[in-house]
């Protein structure tokens, strides 16, 4: 949630180029964005317009996802000091802002939005009456509770004083500039030297350097590391949405995943594989999709006597009993999931190992983890993950082969190729659907947990309600909702007699029955989607890209925005 970025250059740049690279960060998910060069505040509610020939040496821009207050331009950051000599950015959470708000008030000091972040800026003017600024940012540290990464630059100098806490921030160190934001997509086209920032850490930033200090103002060595980064490139090509542009990529990423694991990545998947043999007790750790993801991969290691469980991170710590002799793997896209975050420092607290799998390298997740795989995906622009996903899932599958689970990876890739090329018949099975206002998908065993990443596809992407659910569970409430017309999207993975009577069942009752499908029978129904494999894994995989593609068509049915849509974030990295 939210992007961060600031630069400090021994040259002018134009302002604009701030916002190019803040611009580089939309994908994390925002309603508004500004920046400060210095001289100019500037701010605007919706889309990133890039803009401004004014040149600096020094700027801080951002990207806001609505937290505290509404989306209003009052509301969108940087936010100012009464004076003016004080400009921030803020990522994250103030829990106790109120607290700190009431007693700036009484000092005079007078607020202008409804957001927490506002009180950083007038906690700096305050605390800056009476000390030099390192020693406020100490006195800050101290005084405020909750997550943060915060920019601040005081009017008249050119440097930026950069503070994070359990809020994501990086520093880049590029030829004549320095960059700090919150990752490292934001310079990884200009650099790969970065510092990354620990817990109550900050920085002076300048054009001739830098300075890190712990939570007591102490200098900080900071090493610097070269990172690479595997990625697509951003440009959505001859596509109308990056969306589509992904998931038309996720055959070479599975490739190039696959691949990896057996050769590059094959100490550490080796490694992992041997945690596994000798932990008493396997926990995921994930949220959303990922956490679709991790169901399948629990599913699978069930299947070959793997004892194991999956859980929702945001509630992890109600949940998990966790010893020395347990495994947590955390599963995320970003690696920066804040209720991910949490439930490791829970499980670390316990004294439980971790591991994780990554998309994004060098996050906080892969950092805190003592074993981390990357998923090599590349970058996902849209906020709607797939092609993490289906990455997601093909690793699963390839650690529960290590384990006995009979599957044949070497033609998954081809297999989503030949399901890609049906794309156009799965456009009108969904344009069909665009108009309902429910839609229910159900499955049973290796299809719940797709049915459940099918639905939140198109509640995400095209805003009609839809619920995922286990087919055992219909008639125990959600057969009531059916009605006539009301599309039930079935996954039937061969002869599976329970899904195909829970079919019938809605059938019966009016409804728009749709299969995915590798069964002769359904094959042959009109509108039915066909999944060209056998009974070894890859079904679920296939199923989950055709949903895919139908909550695509179906929103680009309905004109929904949809590398963008309303109200989400790509990087949850708040609670």
């Amino acid at each position: 949630m939210c992007g961060i970025v600031g630069i400090v250059s021994r040259k002018g740049f134009p302002t604009s180029l701030l916002l190019r690279r803040l611009k580089r960060l939309e994908y994390r998910g925002y309603d508004s964005f500004g920046y400060y060069d210095g001289c100019d505040l500037k701010k605007a509610v919706g889309s990133i317009s890039i803009d401004g020939d004014a040149l600096t040496r020094t700027g801080i821009s951002h990207t806001r996802w609505a937290t505290h207050g509404g989306v209003t331009e009052a509301n969108a950051h940087p936010h100012s000091s009464c004076d003016g000599s004080v400009v921030i950015v803020h990522n994250g959470i103030i829990e106790n802002f109120e607290e700190i708000r009431k007693s700036l008030l009484r000092k005079g000091h007078r607020f202008v939005s409804e957001t927490d972040s506002e009180v950083i800026s007038h906690y700096f003017e305050e605390g800056l009456k009476t000390a030099p600024i390192r020693s406020v940012i100490v006195d800050f540290l101290k005084a405020a509770r909750g997550t943060f990464a915060v920019l601040i630059m005081l009017k008249g100098r050119d440097e930026i004083y950069a503070i994070k806490r359990d809020s994501p921030l990086v520093l880049g160190v590029a030829n004549g500039m320095n960059i700090v934001a919150s990752d490292i997509y934001a310079f990884s086209d200009l650099t790969s030297t970065a510092g990354f920032f620990e817990n109550d850490e900050f920085a002076v930033i300048r054009d001739d350097g830098f300075q890190f200090f712990d939570r007591r103002g102490r200098a900080v060595d900071k090493t610097l590391r070269k990172f690479s980064w595997q990625q697509e490139t951003s440009s959505r090509k001859a596509y109308r949405h990056f969306m589509m542009k992904e998931i038309l990529e996720e055959p070479e990423a599975v490739d190039r995943l696959l691949f990896s694991l057996a050769h590059e990545q094959k100490p550490a998947f080796d490694r992992l594989v041997r945690l596994v043999r000798r932990s008493n007790k396997i926990i995921f750790a994930s949220c959303g999709t990922s956490y679709h993801a991790s169901l399948l991969g629990a599913y699978f290691l069930h299947r070959v006597g793997v004892e194991n469980q999956t859980l929702i991170a945001s509630e992890f710590r109600h949940f998990a009993n966790v010893d020395r002799d347990t495994l947590i793997i955390a599963i995320s896209q970003s690696g920066e999931t804040m209720d991910v975050i949490d439930a490791l420092n829970y499980a670390r607290e316990c004294g439980g190992r971790v591991a994780s799998l990554v998309n994004v390298p060098y996050s906080t997740i892969q950092r805190m983890s003592e074993l981390s795989l990357n998923l090599l995906a590349g970058q996902e622009v849209c906020v709607a993950s797939t092609k993490a996903f289906v990455s997601q899932s093909a690793f699963m599958l390839r650690l529960a082969q290590e384990f006995g689970f009979r599957v044949n990876l070497v033609n998954l890739a081809d297999r989503i190729r030949g399901l890609l090329r049906r794309r156009e018949a799965i456009r009108r099975i969904a344009e069909s659907v665009a108009g309902a206002r429910d839609i229910y998908v159900i499955g049973r065993g290796l299809t719940y947990p797709v049915a459940r990443e099918i639905a939140l596809k198109i509640k995400e992407i095209s805003y009609i309600h839809a619920e995922g659910m286990m087919g055992g569970e219909l008639k125990h409430g959600t057969i009531a909702l059916i009605e006539e017309g009301t599309p039930v999207i079935s996954l039937i993975n061969n002869s599976d007699p329970d899904i195909i009577s829970n079919t019938k069942e809605v059938e019966a009752r009016g409804a728009k029955a749709i299969a995915i499908t590798n069964n002769p029978e359904f094959r042959r129904r009109p509108g039915a989607i066909t999944v060209q494999t056998d009974n070894d894994g890859k079904f679920g995989i296939l199923a989950a890209v055709a949903g895919q593609l139908i909550a695509y068509y179906a929103a680009d049915k309905l004109g929904r925005p949809i590398d963008k849509p309303r109200n989400l974030a790509k990087s949850v990295t708040v609670k």
